[in-house]
């Protein structure tokens, strides 16, 4: 179906909106476990996991994967003033329009999760400077989840996950180069601003160094009721 084209001056055109089955956003710093959790719930295959990771977890989706693997990183890791702060972020919306195409567009009768969705992307855009309030309510527009899973690691964890700091990208520390201090206190600024923007929304909150198994078991739990497990098996 054509898009309809519109006088100028008018408001920019905007589909129609769509049902949106409910589904739940897993979120959390960085090295927190995630890909790990995610992968439990992939192998089970009773769930649909949303992810821009194209590693292990979602290879059907060879555009997104390049430009997170050889756009993204090129403009990051470019001079500065090379590519404007608008350019980063354009990169970075292909991730979101793509989690919340497949969130809406995900097959019923599954539960839907998805990977920190819009919600990590904004506040480490706006940590680093690259914020766009603008396009930042466009994303907050968003299908809401039903329900949101924090799961947290400690820092110094988080830190030695990390290879000490040989596997950090850009966006997951301050400064040029990767520090320890700059990593715990880019991973700090980022829980604050991560709580400030689920507020309101559910949380289930998990403690600090929780596990893989547990973290997988506190999302069965608040998906389905008592009775319907998806049936996540442990090891």
């Amino acid at each position: 179906m054509p898009i309809p084209r519109m006088p100028y001056g008018a408001p920019p055109y905007a589909p129609p909106r769509t049902a949106c089955p409910k589904f739940t956003v897993l979120l959390g710093p960085d090295y927190a476990g995630k890909s790990s959790v995610l992968r439990r719930f992939a192998d089970s295959g009773s769930w649909t996991v949303v992810t821009c990771d194209q590693g292990p977890l979602d290879t059907d989706y060879p555009l997104i994967g390049r430009a997170r693997r050889e756009l993204l990183p090129e403009a990051l890791g470019a001079p500065a003033g090379r590519y404007s702060p608008d350019v980063l972020l354009t990169l970075m919306q292909l991730a979101v329009v793509h989690m919340r195409d497949r969130v809406t567009g995900a097959p019923p009768g599954r539960p839907v999760i998805v990977d920190s969705y819009y919600l990590k992307i904004l506040a480490k855009c706006t940590l680093l400077g690259y914020a766009n309030p603008s396009l930042f309510s466009w994303w907050r527009s968003f299908p809401q989840p039903d329900r949101v899973v924090y799961l947290d690691v400690p820092p110094a964890v988080a830190w030695e996950r990390s290879g000490r700091g040989a596997a950090l990208n850009p966006m997951e520390h301050y400064g040029d180069t990767p520090t320890e201090e700059g990593f715990t206190r880019f991973q700090d600024d980022l829980r604050d601003m991560l709580r400030t923007e689920v507020a309101g929304m559910r949380v289930t909150t998990l403690p600090q160094g929780s596990g893989i198994d547990r973290a997988v078991d506190a999302v069965d739990a608040v998906v389905h009721a008592p009775g319907r497990r998806a049936g996540v098996r442990h090891g």
